[in-house]
């Protein structure tokens, strides 16, 4: 895909990452300013819809999102970008739905217009990490690491979403972008076979015997692969692989107990960024302790 306008895109941070989340929001601000892309956050948006609610009614659902769609439209720019491989897919999932069906894009533009908006499905729905592989690209993230960190092996995490169903820039079941961010930080990307399989997310809650079992058996891969630490790009990803350690060591009977960064952490730190910069006190796991 090609870049946006002067290097400047509509972001959109969604509800996660300004509060349980915020190191990925800080970090990711941080990677675009040392990498000279301004992020110009959407004004007055609102929660994607993601989560349940589309369960339970899926036209409101998507007027959300749509909202925030028509909102990024105004802008003028291309692209509405998000860091969160949730609200990544279900604003994706509702420009699919909204163009397939004439009649919900009637009620969805009835629904936006007491709001004085219109949704004209021009905007393209992208992940950051999209960005960073195929608009900023490998020589200009290269030229701009000043903490190489080699030596450090790392099991790139990309969960089930990013990819399924309705990703667009990279191979559904054997993605390869955060490997290759990794690998141009200096870093040794493992080879991580479960690196698109779900991670449990919500089962922790509903299900945790079910849960427990499928973070163990991620976070044992990636140990057997020989890692140092994870790193994602999803935030429900994130929480449930590093919050979850302990029980999970215990409900499986083997340590699993390995630090977890966000991609952005990563490769802010490879660029000079500061823990402070990367809000790396913000992990539960040792994340300092495997840096460079």
């Amino acid at each position: 895909m090609a870049a946006s306008n002067g290097s400047t895109y509509t972001y959109y941070p969604g509800c996660t990452q300004i509060k349980t989340s915020r190191a990925y929001d800080v970090s990711c601000r941080g990677v675009a300013r040392a990498l000279g892309i301004e992020l110009e956050e959407l004004e007055d948006w609102n929660c994607c819809g993601a989560s349940n609610y589309i369960a339970i009614d899926a036209r409101k659902a998507f007027v959300l999102s749509a909202r925030n769609l028509a909102l990024a439209e105004r802008t003028g720019r291309p692209d509405i970008v998000t860091p969160c491989s949730g609200c990544y897919v279900i604003l994706a999932k509702a420009k699919k739905y909204i163009a397939a069906n004439p009649e919900l894009r009637a009620d969805i533009n009835r629904a936006l217009a007491t709001d004085n908006l219109t949704y004209s499905q021009k905007v393209n729905v992208r992940h950051l990490l999209d960005v960073l592989v195929n608009d900023v690209g490998e020589q200009r993230v290269r030229e701009a690491v000043t903490r190489p960190l080699t030596g450090l092996k790392v099991a790139p995490y990309y969960g089930c979403q990013i990819g399924r169903p309705y990703g667009e820039f990279d191979d559904k079941e054997w993605p390869h972008t955060l490997d290759d961010v990794v690998a141009w930080t200096g870093a040794e990307p493992v080879n991580f076979a479960l690196k698109a399989k779900c991670c449990g997310g919500i089962l922790m809650t509903t299900q945790p015997k079910v849960g427990r079992t499928l973070v163990g058996k991620l976070l044992k891969n990636a140990k057997d692969a020989g890692a140092d630490c994870v790193v994602t790009c999803c935030s429900l990803c994130y929480v449930t692989l590093e919050a979850y350690q302990k029980k999970v060591s215990r409900h499986i009977g083997q340590d699993v107990n390995i630090p977890v960064l966000y991609f952005t952490q990563l490769v802010g730190w490879a660029l000079g960024l500061t823990e402070k910069d990367l809000l790396l006190k913000d992990s539960l796991t040792p994340v300092r302790s495997v840096l460079p």
